[in-house]
């Protein structure tokens, strides 16, 4: 319950600060632009399927969503209200889980709003239904996972600038260096940096092929960047 309060507390935030709108806007914007009109959009294809829209999609959330939790813990660190939420009868965890859940909420509202999307291609042609659902799953999944090392960044730093820039260095190694290192390398040091690249897992959901592995892979990234956010959060309480 206290959760959930905090997590609809979060979640109206979101849409008083304009920063619900702002996001919404630019990424039905950018996910329309290149699904219908860019270079690589769905009539250049030929194919009536998703991809294009799951493939930019990929990146806008990228960038979206650490602009998004950079003020989660980072805004009341710098302003003391962290202490004053720490005073009331909430855990850590409470506080940590209350605003993953707003993100993660947020951000499958602007997903829900990209459905059109899919009727419109639905009338073009024979969908995929299964790799149309896997692939929102995968969107769902690898947000999950930029949420969780968002806060974690939030919680390290009392500068929303400085929480964006680390959540982008850290999801850079996780998206792009972990990927390219894997290429160049064999053996088990290749296929542990292999297992580690976000994009090999995403691509793999994007596909069609639901892989327990996968699922256990963002769930565990995920839950990793929690587990630091509400330590570091904890320690600061225990020096206050």
């Amino acid at each position: 319950m206290k959760i959930w309060t905090i997590s609809l507390k979060e979640f109206r935030t979101f849409f008083d600060s304009l920063t619900a709108y702002i996001l919404l806007v630019v990424f039905l914007g950018l996910s329309g632009f290149f699904t219908w009109i860019s270079g690589s959009d769905i009539f250049l294809i030929g194919q009536a399927t998703l991809q294009p829209f799951f493939s930019v999609a990929y990146w806008t959330l990228f960038f979206f969503i650490p602009a998004l939790t950079m003020r989660m813990l980072a805004e009341e660190n710098n302003s003391g209200t962290i202490e004053l939420l720490l005073t009331k009868p909430v855990t850590d965890w409470e506080i940590i889980i209350g605003k993953f859940t707003a993100c993660l909420m947020l951000i499958i509202d602007a997903l829900i709003l990209t459905l059109p999307f899919y009727i419109s291609v639905a009338f073009l042609g024979n969908v995929d239904n299964g790799a149309v659902i896997s692939g929102y799953l995968g969107l769902i999944l690898i947000s999950s996972a930029y949420i969780g090392i968002g806060l974690f960044a939030s919680s390290i730093s009392n500068n929303q600038i400085v929480s964006f820039l680390i959540s982008l260095f850290i999801g850079v190694f996780f998206l792009i260096i972990f990927d390219v290192l894997a290429s160049d390398l064999t053996g088990i040091f290749g296929g542990v940096l292999n297992y580690l690249s976000l994009s090999t897992h995403f691509q793999s959901i994007s596909r069609g092929v639901i892989d327990s592995r996968d699922i256990i892979y963002f769930l565990s990234i995920s839950g990793f960047g929690l587990i630091l956010a509400a330590t570091s959060l904890s320690k600061r309480n225990i020096i206050d």
